[in-house]
């Protein structure tokens, strides 16, 4: 079971898509200088159920393109039934992983990927140093510039 903050929606995280962005509690990787302490402990949040997903799909419904998760990758099955069920509502799905990489199984559940730990001497996406890469599953394409102030 994965716990996760009420979520939000935004508009920033993943370019083009009004995305309901959960914020999944747990994450493993404990970067240094994460913006997201307190998402380590898994017992912060309360439980992502199918149930409240719905809820949540429902009070936006004709108002999203995408349901973006922050993390829950370390709960393979319980984040793929949750990304099933996205989209048999027809919406796209994101995640954001610290991780370098994330299963196939993960993948073919996938609209966009964001990958890397946070690195704080490389920057987030913002950063043409980082070693962080969203990516449009459908068509192999870095997003990064999307973040990227004009020089």
């Amino acid at each position: 079971m994965l716990n996760a903050f009420e979520p939000r929606v935004v508009l920033q995280e993943v370019p083009g898509e009004v995305s309901l962005a959960w914020l999944v509690t747990g994450c493993p990787q404990a970067c240094p200088g994460c913006h997201s302490r307190d998402s380590w402990d898994p017992q912060a949040g309360s439980p992502l159920t199918l149930n409240r997903l719905q809820w949540w799909l429902e009070r936006y419904r004709g108002l999203l393109t995408c349901v973006l998760f922050f993390g829950g990758e370390w709960d393979r099955e319980t984040l793929l039934v949750l990304l099933r069920h996205v989209r048999r509502q027809g919406l796209k799905t994101c995640l954001y992983s610290g991780r370098e990489r994330v299963g196939q199984g993960l993948i073919a559940e996938l609209d966009y990927l964001k990958t890397g730990p946070w690195r704080a001497e490389l920057g987030g996406l913002d950063s043409r140093d980082t070693n962080q890469r969203l990516i449009c599953l459908s068509t192999g394409e870095s997003l990064n510039h999307h973040f990227w102030r004009p020089l």
